[in-house]
C-alpha cells in the first residue's frame, strides 16, 4: 500500500491494496459515507482488491484545497483503524512473490514508462507501481520494468521471485536464449543479472499480453498521468 498521498495533475492520488474484493469494497463503502457526510467525492477505480482515489475540487477549476486534504485525512483514518500491523519499512514481509512487468513507449523511442505488479502466492497484490521514464524506448521501458520489480521484491524480504513478462525478447535474453545485440541495454542487463544473484531462486515466464494486464495498466496510468491524458494506450 502506498506510504502517502501524492500531488499529480489529476489531484491528490494514493493506491491502496487490500487482502481481496471484499475488503476493498468494505474499504470504499465507508469512504462513500465520509464523502456523503463531508458533501466532497472522490474519482476512483477499483480492480479486485486494488483501490486508485484521486481527490481534487471541480468548483476551483480541479485545484487541491482543502476540502481535499480533510478528505485524505478521513481516508487515512479509516486506513489506519483497519489495517494489520506491517513491517519497519511499511511493507509486508514475503518470501515467495510473482512478478508482472511491462514497458511501453509511445513513440519508440518516445514518452516512457514502466510497470510492474508483485503478488503473493494466493494472488493478492502487494505494489503495483507505474513509473514514467522521460524519452526512451519499448525494450529499455521493458528492462527498468524489470529491475524496478527487482528492487521493490528485495525490499520485501523475498527469496523467490517468479517472473512473467509480454516480451519475449527481454525473457529469451533474460535465459540466455538471444543475445543482446543492443549495446545500450548491456548496463541495465548487468545491473539485473547482479540483483538477480541476491535471490534463491528467479524464474522467468513469457505470457501472451492479455495475460500481462495489470503491468500494461501500470504502464498506462503513469504515462497518461505524466502527459495529462486519459484513456489511452501504449503504442
Amino acid at each position: 500500500m502506498d506510504s502517502k498521498w501524492q500531488e499529480t495533475k489529476h489531484g491528490l492520488y494514493r493506491q491502496f491494496n487490500f487482502v481481496d474484493f471484499k475488503e476493498a469494497f468494505a474499504f470504499m463503502t465507508k469512504v462513500a459515507e465520509v464523502a456523503e457526510q463531508m458533501n466532497h467525492h472522490p474519482r476512483w477505480e477499483n480492480e479486485w482488491n486494488v483501490v486508485q482515489v484521486w481527490l481534487q475540487t471541480h468548483e476551483e477549476q480541479g485545484k487541491i484545497t482543502d476540502k481535499d486534504e480533510a478528505l485524505a485525512q478521513a481516508i487515512d483514518a479509516i486506513v489506519a483503524n483497519n489495517t494489520p500491523p506491517e513491517s519497519a519499512e511499511g511493507l509486508p514481509k514475503v518470501q515467495h512473490l510473482k512478478m508482472y512487468a511491462d514497458g511501453g513507449s509511445r513513440g519508440n523511442p518516445g514518452p516512457s514508462a514502466s510497470g510492474f505488479v508483485l503478488l503473493d502466492k494466493n494472488n493478492n497484490v502487494v505494489v503495483d507501481k507505474g513509473v514514467y521514464l522521460g524519452v526512451t524506448t519499448n525494450n529499455q521501458a521493458e528492462y527498468t520494468a524489470l529491475k524496478l520489480g527487482l528492487e521493490e521484491a528485495l525490499k520485501l524480504g523475498a527469496h523467490e521471485i517468479d517472473i512473467y513478462m509480454d516480451s519475449l525478447l527481454v525473457v529469451n535474453q533474460m535465459k540466455g536464449i538471444f543475445k543482446i545485440r543492443n549495446r545500450d541495454l548491456w548496463p541495465i542487463h548487468d545491473a539485473i543479472r547482479k540483483l538477480e544473484a541476491k535471490f534463491k531462486k528467479v524464474s522467468f515466464t513469457h505470457v501472451p499480453r492479455e495475460l500481462n494486464k495489470l503491468a500494461d495498466a501500470a504502464v498506462n496510468r503513469a504515462l497518461d498521468e505524466e502527459l495529462g491524458i486519459t484513456n489511452t494506450s501504449v503504442v
